[in-house]
């Protein structure tokens, strides 16, 4: 009950109800409250700065998606970090990879089959896949519009950090994530459109 709430969840209960509404304004007050705390409890699971901003991006993504979903039995925050959480333990299970001691010769500790290693070099047909994917993306990114597209270029394509993007574009860093969000919100419908 909201009732039971402390005064910080009742106020994010507030937000909730605006965001729901689509209130943008609230959505980026959301964001910027939690991001600098869901970022470092992803990142002491991740130990990966990359991986860690990319997981509170989805993160925040399922939960402003879900957001009709939440009850305020508990706290937001509560719920949003369960499924920051979760988000990050999918994704770790699915990082994780198969080991072989060095004794081993080459061969896995539970059979006699020869282990195959992977390079961490591409060969050539990845990267002109890649090259292919980049050219494609960058055509997708013009069909935003010039406000997105701009924040996806100095985020993805010039790797820009989002302080460097807040201040190129004088833009507070809360609006910058909110945006980046948003923008690759409609990204993904571009990109879904484009393979029907």
């Amino acid at each position: 009950m909201v009732s039971d709430l402390s005064n910080k969840a009742k106020q994010d209960y507030a937000l909730v109800q605006k965001a729901r509404s689509g209130d943008q304004h609230a959505f980026a007050q959301l964001l910027s409250r939690y991001w600098d705390s869901v970022y470092f409890m992803i990142l002491k699971m991740a130990h990966n700065k990359d991986d860690a901003e990319d997981l509170t991006i989805e993160a925040f993504g399922k939960a402003f998606k879900f957001i009709h979903n939440y009850e305020p039995d508990f706290a937001f925050s509560t719920w949003l970090f369960k499924i920051a959480n979760n988000n990050a333990i999918d994704f770790l299970r699915k990082q994780h990879t198969k080991t072989i001691s060095i004794d081993s010769q080459g061969r896995d500790a539970d059979e006699d089959n020869p282990v195959q290693l992977q390079s961490d070099t591409p060969d050539p047909e990845e990267v002109l896949i890649h090259k292919q994917k980049t050219e494609f993306l960058k055509t997708i990114v013009k069909e935003l519009k010039p406000r997105y597209s701009r924040l996806v270029q100095l985020r993805y394509f010039e790797e820009y950090s989002y302080e460097e993007i807040a201040e190129t574009l004088s833009l507070p860093i809360g609006t910058v994530k909110a945006q980046l969000f948003r923008a690759k919100e409609l990204l993904y419908h571009i990109i879904i459109s484009k393979e029907v």
